[in-house]
């Protein structure tokens, strides 16, 4: 099916953002469509009018059916599901299961996400084992007889061997668990998760997925990627509400796993014991947005998820063209869907990161929200700065011209 990339399908209405606003930042803060909002208000309103019925009777039943929405769509059994509030909360709950002792290794990436690796870092420190930072991009990456920087040629990849071989190269006797993007936060690249996996339950290595990225965005099926632990917000791609992730187990992990927080530990309503009622019981809390999440997959099925991935794959195609030319510098990764999807991230010129200063925003990311009303970030990856900009049915091609022409006019030709 070949999509019309025409400015107006779906209709901006759907979504409550201003209209004087770009907003390129769905990969950090997705936008909650207006009907999934009054799909999450109208839970509140029942958890009001009567909470004694709601909590005892309806809350495990209501869960369960969300999880069965959420299982269908990315192919996992949903016995083998807990909603969670985000990826953090699920990516400590794994932490906390996983048994560490000094001189034991975990092994991340320096495409990872910044709260991940600092929830490892103390994880490592407080047992004494090892956290394991590898560097991606130094397998293939680049003729070193090449004019390019040396660190262009080692920042890019080129092929899955540049992500698969310098992680599984990593695994020693004292790894006790491989923690790994689907999509990177930083550079927006999607990593070959299923055949990592693969490799490293041959060496008998459990793999955790950081996956918040890629529900909606890629065509997530569990049961292939066949990982331990997969974790995940749900309001980015998929546009759930705020507060609505997951977190995946494998089987035969759930009977000794603890919760991050004590609390009952049981079912309130009477409801047969099973190893999610640790989480679902968390003291007294409105569930309204892990109860939203079917209306959120409705939503989007409605549009048609292969419709919602090739537009906005084909927007994010053309801005990656169009921020190469304006930025001066390369994309890491081949032009294919195989590595990135519906966001894309495209270095700075030196002379623009270090206008940078520690611990801020980048002045040209506070520069083209207060001055163009664009909302975009600069990420850090590798000690680089990235404009990573996110393509979602509501943005345009003419919002992308519009932060093209911004950038054109902040950006000296000396500092490109």
């Amino acid at each position: 099916m070949v999509v019309r990339l025409d400015d107006s399908f779906p209709p901006r209405m759907a979504w409550s953002i201003p209209d004087d606003v770009v907003y390129l930042n769905h990969g950090s803060f997705g936008a909650t469509p207006v009907v999934v909002q009054e799909a999450r208000e109208d839970w509140s309103r029942r958890l009001a009018r009567q909470p004694m019925e709601f909590f005892l009777k309806q809350m495990e039943p209501a869960l369960d059916a969300a999880a069965a929405a959420l299982g269908k769509l990315i192919r996992a059994d949903p016995r083998d599901l807990v909603l969670v509030d985000n990826a953090t909360v699920a990516m400590n709950i794994v932490a906390e299961n996983i048994a560490l002792a000094a001189g034991d290794e975990v092994i991340l990436n320096d495409h990872e996400y910044g709260a991940v690796v600092r929830i490892w870092r103390q994880k490592c420190e407080e047992a004494g084992a090892r956290l394991v930072i590898v560097r991606l991009g130094d397998v293939s990456g680049g003729d070193p007889d090449s004019s390019e920087p040396e660190s262009v040629r080692t920042t890019r990849l080129t092929q899955v061997e540049d992500i698969v071989e310098p992680i599984l190269n990593a695994v020693t006797d004292r790894t006790r668990l491989i923690v790994v993007s689907h999509v990177t936060s930083p550079s927006a690249i999607l990593f070959p998760v299923a055949e990592i996996c693969r490799r490293a339950k041959s060496l008998g290595v459990p793999v955790c997925v950081d996956g918040p990225h890629a529900i909606a965005m890629q065509d997530v099926d569990l049961r292939k990627i066949d990982c331990d632990f997969y974790c995940a917000s749900l309001h980015k791609w998929l546009s759930a509400p705020f507060g609505s992730g997951f977190l995946f187990v494998r089987r035969a992990r759930q009977s000794t796993l603890r919760g991050h927080m004590t609390s009952w530990g049981r079912s309130l309503g009477g409801f047969p014991a099973r190893w999610q009622d640790q989480l679902n019981w968390l003291g007294t809390r409105d569930p309204a947005a892990l109860l939203a999440v079917p209306s959120a997959i409705q939503f989007l099925e409605k549009v048609g998820l292969a419709q919602f991935r090739e537009r906005t794959h084909e927007l994010a195609r053309t801005t990656r063209e169009k921020l190469e030319t304006v930025l001066g510098q390369p994309a890491w990764i081949p032009d294919s869907p195989e590595w990135y999807g519906s966001m894309i991230a495209v270095p700075l010129s030196a002379r623009i990161a270090k206008k940078r200063k520690p611990n801020s925003m980048h002045p040209l990311q506070r520069s083209l929200c207060e001055e163009f009303q664009i909302e975009v970030p600069i990420t850090e990856c590798r000690g680089t700065s990235l404009m990573r900009v996110s393509c979602h049915l509501y943005n345009t091609h003419g919002e992308i011209d519009r932060l093209m022409a911004a950038l054109d006019e902040l950006i000296p030709a000396s500092d490109r």
